[in-house]
């Protein structure tokens, strides 16, 4: 008996758990994409109306900027080869309401192997066709004092 209850909290522990790593999944695939300079699977995991924005503090203060899904592919096809970059995801929070999910990853990002800025993303998701994508992501940016 306390086999039977030991396994049916397992799986419920999975089927509860199974929907956030889907979204993790998705992320990960997105950065995949992302330091393979893939704009391909980056797309794979992007819904085609994904809006893009970076809030970048300094001391010039704040600046809120947007790049076009277009733009973006084509800046992470364009990084040199010779340059290592790598952005480094600390954590993940990940809450869903039906088709929605939001995933908020701080990171730190770092270029040759120094920390350049660290900072955080905020993922909107939307499960279009039994698939989550991508349909929002802001991130702060900030030198590390």
């Amino acid at each position: 008996m306390k086999s039977k209850l030991i396994s049916i909290l397992f799986l419920a522990t999975l089927s509860i758990n199974a929907p956030k790593q889907d979204v993790e999944k998705c992320i990960k695939t997105f950065f995949e994409g992302f330091h393979g300079r893939d704009s391909v699977k980056i797309k794979s995991v992007c819904n085609a109306k994904m809006i893009l924005q970076s809030i970048t503090e300094s001391p010039n203060g704040v600046k809120l900027s947007e790049e076009t899904s277009l733009e973006f592919y084509k800046s992470i096809a364009s990084i040199p080869i010779g340059m290592n970059f790598q952005e480094k995801i600390i954590s993940y929070s990940i809450q869903i309401d039906g088709a929605m999910a939001h995933a908020w990853t701080p990171y730190e990002f770092y270029i040759n192997n120094k920390l350049s800025h660290i900072g955080v993303n905020a993922f909107a998701l939307f499960k279009e066709n039994d698939e989550w994508k991508i349909i929002y992501l802001i991130d702060t940016k900030r030198k590390q004092i």
